[in-house]
């Protein structure tokens, strides 16, 4: 069986953890540009956003309006712990604001930052902390009664991939799926 969702975010730290020629042209994905530590040249992120239009990904960078405006970007990606209001001035534009949250507190500052999109997580356990809390699809469906613009991240992989159906959302969020490019991500494509 597979997920079908109507939008599937891909959270990348580099250009070069995704190849866009994988992707079919349907309008469903999104990639969020979250460099922290790397320093990627400006015309190489140039001629990747040029490669995002032609077929038709949306393309947000995380927490950096200037480089968001300069790339042309479709939106701004705010992490969590981004509490500036900056974005809401180019909310007017079709400049999407979309944000990330772990908690009810984080949604609420989320929705007053103007994010249209809340990444919220974690949906299922991680590996790299086997003790982190995590929702689990029934309290995500109850988070969703109160805010449906809520997309979860977190521990999905190809055993749990088709609990996604039971979850009553648009779409999903996937990080380290795309950055170890297993068998998910080839479902997707």
């Amino acid at each position: 069986m597979f997920v079908v969702k109507k939008k599937y975010y891909l959270i990348i730290e580099s250009i070069k953890d995704i190849n866009l020629d994988d992707i079919k042209k349907n309008h469903k994905f999104s990639i969020i540009y979250r460099n922290q530590d790397k320093f990627e040249k400006k015309d190489e992120l140039l001629k990747f956003r040029k490669k995002c239009k032609i077929k038709s990904i949306d393309f947000y960078v995380a927490n950096n309006l200037k480089l968001a405006t300069y790339l042309c970007s479709d939106g701004i990606y705010l992490s969590s712990y981004n509490k500036s209001f900056k974005a809401l001035s180019l909310k007017k534009t079709n400049f999407q604001i979309i944000g990330s949250a772990h908690s009810q507190k984080e949604i609420y500052a989320k929705i007053k930052q103007g994010c249209e999109v809340i990444i919220f997580s974690k949906l299922f356990s991680v590996n790299y902390d086997k003790y982190a809390p995590f929702l689990g699809v029934i309290k995500f469906n109850n988070y969703l009664k109160n805010n449906k613009n809520l997309i979860p991240l977190g521990g999905i992989n190809l055993k749990n991939l088709n609990n996604l159906n039971l979850i009553k959302c648009n779409g999903f969020a996937l990080m380290s799926g795309v950055k170890k490019k297993p068998a998910i991500t080839s479902r997707l494509f």
